[in-house]
């Protein structure tokens, strides 16, 4: 109403506009209009209002209306009224600010159409009934202190599982007491190296030998803890352990022994020995990264190389590969002298690995059906990995794909020179993958032999087939089979 917004200027001296239409009754649409201003700051603190007669008859509205609206925006604390003073907005009533616009969210890219990345089991082939029902039966029998403050070890039940599993399965000499339950493998390299304290605060200290190729934030979470990493070479054998004793000094080693990441093959039996030889005759550590050893196709299992020395090694583990990412579970397993360091860092309560995800595991584990899931995804990954040697025998016979006997990724050997080309080809056929070139220490000697790493677990199997598809058409073309130089 124009005479309302001029009439009410007019009384308080600043222009404001009143709103008297909208829902509701005359008093409360006053209440509203009034409150508003005072919220949107154009009724600031201190400011004096019309006396109620005066508004009401500005208004056009009847003496107790306003004079109840007034009362009411008293009692909830927008306006003050005092005797002599008259009727004010209170000083706490601070203007909201308005929230500034929102910059423009620059658009994601699309998602690409084929997930060929190493270290992803295929999302659609998780337990759920089987998790479900261990879960229902975990709740119903876990003990009242499942409820309250965890154990920086793990709790009991998942630790006495997991000695019972990979003393059996992996070869491993597990003593709950050594076991110490983390959220994952990165989270135990913080809790290893980082600790409570900070770079170089950590349990172990640097610098650590690392393999020439691996996961670059494996590296990047030891250099934020202060760890200067080396180098080692490798060959058809494994990581070159006797560098150890030849090379720069160093306090430990992180190894990939039962399948070589991202290249492939297991540390060869003799490498495997001096190792322990090695870390024994310095005080040294192995940290052995054992994250898909449950996955082997062509070849005998490989023990874990923690069994020949549990007081050197460091065993790592996770179900990030064998059940899902989405889980966050893994384990240390120690020797004594780490025990109370890697506690140390990780505080007096459980503040990453959920109780009830920990009881669900140890039940899956206990009723036998982690094995069943991880003989069904064998069985599926083998046949996902046939396919692919296959189609690149029929089709691309110049390629060869190395490192198959296991895990969950092969490494295509591509034509010298190739495989930048090669994975902007993938790219364009809408295909996420990695050239091996991207795993390489930046400080490793040789140069790195072409090739793409290409995992074959994580499409569904309905996808599985147009994936390889699209592969194949990024694949360079060649006139015999090509051989890079070797890796190390």
């Amino acid at each position: 109403m124009p005479e309302s917004w001029v009439n009410l200027a007019e009384r308080i001296g600043s222009d404001l506009h009143v709103d008297l239409s909208g829902p509701g009754s005359r008093r409360a649409v006053l209440i509203r209009a009034l409150r508003d201003a005072v919220r949107e700051g154009r009724l600031p603190p201190g400011t004096r209002l019309p006396p109620y007669r005066s508004l009401a008859a500005d208004l056009g509205l009847a003496r107790n209306t306003v004079a109840d609206a007034y009362a009411e925006l008293v009692a909830e604390g927008w306006l003050t009224a005092r005797q002599g003073s008259g009727t004010r907005v209170a000083e706490r009533a601070a203007p909201v600010r308005r929230p500034r616009q929102p910059k423009p969210v620059p658009a994601r890219p699309a998602a690409p159409a084929y997930n060929l990345r190493q270290g992803t089991p295929d999302a659609a082939s998780f337990p759920r009934t089987a998790w479900l029902a261990a879960a229902r039966r975990a709740l119903a029998a876990a003990p009242n202190d499942a409820f309250g403050p965890g154990d920086p070890r793990g709790r009991i039940e998942l630790r006495r599982a997991l000695a019972d599993y990979l003393t059996r399965a992996r070869g491993v000499r597990a003593d709950p007491e050594r076991i110490v339950i983390c959220s994952g493998f990165a989270h135990a390299l913080r809790l290893l190296f980082a600790g409570t304290r900070g770079a170089g605060g950590g349990v172990l200290r640097g610098p650590f030998a690392v393999e020439s190729y691996g996961l670059g934030f494996h590296r990047d979470i030891l250099a934020g803890a202060g760890i200067r990493t080396v180098p080692l070479g490798l060959d058809e054998r494994g990581a070159l352990v006797e560098e150890l004793s030849e090379g720069p000094q160093v306090r430990g080693v992180l190894l990939t022994p039962a399948h070589q990441f991202p290249t492939g093959g297991p540390l060869h039996p003799e490498r495997r020995a001096a190792v322990v030889d090695w870390a024994r005759a310095g005080g040294g550590v192995v940290l052995e990264d054992d994250y898909d050893g449950e996955f082997r196709y062509d070849r005998e299992p490989v023990g874990a190389v923690q069994g020949l020395d549990p007081e050197h090694v460091v065993y790592l583990g996770s179900v990030s590969k064998s059940l899902s990412p989405a889980v966050r579970l893994g384990w240390m397993v120690l020797p004594e002298r780490l025990v109370d360091g890697v506690l140390a860092a990780k505080g007096e309560r459980e503040a990453w690995a959920s109780a009830l995800d920990q009881l669900t595991l140890a039940e899956f584990i206990a009723a036998g059906q982690y094995d069943r899931h991880v003989r069904r995804m064998r069985q599926a990954y083998r046949r996902r990995r046939d396919r692919l040697v296959d189609a690149l025998a029929e089709r691309a016979p110049h390629i060869t794909a190395t490192g198959i006997a296991a895990g969950l990724h092969a490494v295509l050997r591509l034509p010298p020179g190739t495989e930048a080309s090669a994975v902007k080809a993938a790219s364009w056929q809408g295909i996420a993958l990695d050239g091996l070139a991207a795993f390489r220490h930046p400080e490793a000697t040789m140069p790195p032999p072409a090739g793409l790493v290409v995992g074959y677990a994580a499409p569904t199997e309905h996808a599985y087939g147009a994936a390889l598809e699209a592969l194949l058409r990024a694949l360079p073309p060649g006139e015999g089979e090509a051989e890079g130089p070797e890796v190390r």
